[in-house]
């Protein structure tokens, strides 16, 4: 098993974190002034999975999980939050901070599942409580909705990104790259007293779009693309060729949740984005803002 914290009351809550996740666990239970411990997984030559978790574990266990590679984490998870209830945990609350499967809350065509719906459910079976970082809800107004269970905290990354961008000494633009985004540009721009806007999409496909920029000055500024999740890079990476032809000095991107499949990263540096910076909600090179501090407040109820 991994390093473990010790020094702790046998009755304190326990952090317990998965091999792909254990540094932001373990800045989590440091932030919370909590123990912590290891999900021990192996995984066989066929793709499934072995979990073992510690043998004693207090009434409180917190799951610290991030939910990129949904299809294969969540086998992990239900594994261990089903053990940890057969262990003795009477209370049981998930930290994801990116949070899958959101976007599907209806179906779009005969026949299609609900994905939310799904997932939801299935969350809401094992835990008490969730806290989780800019879901990406459309139509549903409230994440309890999306997971019903006791306590369901969607907490926002835009105070960490304005206070990022205030430790910087240039003043940017920033630019949404669609009308999604307008919640999250707004809120961390608004803070800083920063100039900001917002462009419309035309979604052709799943790796094919077109961005309309807003009426703004661009030639000379500084921008910083602004979004919550980037998967593709696609959206990003159109917005910032056409920034660049309107004669954009330079360009960064600030992303909650980078995601980056399929040639994210190389699609983005080509079209112009010479710096990237990223909360660590999901691992990535490109983490700068360490969401710790906001996750371990979060986990005393109000």
């Amino acid at each position: 098993m991994g390093s473990a914290t010790n020094n702790r009351r046998d009755d304190a809550p326990l952090v317990l974190g998965f091999p792909t996740y254990r540094q932001p666990a373990q800045r989590l239970a440091h932030s919370a002034g909590l123990g912590y411990a290891d999900v021990v997984v192996h995984r066989f030559p066929d793709g499934e999975s072995l979990v073992r978790l510690p043998e004693r574990l207090p009434k409180q266990v917190i799951l610290c999980c991030s939910l990129d590679d949904a299809n294969r984490k969540l086998v992990e998870l239900e594994l261990a939050a089903a053990t940890v209830v057969q262990l003795g945990a009477e209370q049981l609350t998930l930290v994801a901070p990116y949070l899958c499967y959101m976007r599907q809350d209806i179906a779009f065509h005969p026949g299609e599942a609900v994905s939310q719906r799904v997932i939801g459910t299935m969350l809401a079976r094992h835990f008490d409580t969730l806290v989780t970082v800019d879901p990406h809800l459309h139509r549903t107004s409230k994440l309890r909705d999306a997971v019903p269970l006791r306590r369901a905290v969607a907490l926002s990354a835009a105070p960490a990104m304005t206070a990022w961008l205030a430790s910087r000494t240039e003043r940017p633009l920033l630019l949404g790259p669609d009308e999604e985004s307008a919640q999250w540009v707004g809120a961390i721009a608004a803070p800083a007293g920063l100039e900001f806007g917002v462009a419309r999409k035309q979604r052709l496909g799943d790796r094919e779009v077109r961005v309309e920029l807003p009426d703004l000055a661009f030639a000379g500024r500084h921008i910083v693309l602004v979004d919550d999740v980037v998967s593709t890079g696609h959206t990003l990476a159109e917005a910032a060729m056409q920034l660049m032809a309107g004669g954009a000095a330079s360009i960064s991107a600030l992303v909650t949740h980078a995601l980056f499949v399929d040639g994210a990263l190389a699609r983005l540096q080509a079209a112009g984005i010479g710096d990237i910076c990223s909360t660590d909600s999901v691992l990535h090179p490109s983490n700068r803002i360490y969401l710790a501090d906001m996750l371990a407040a979060a986990l005393v109820e109000d």
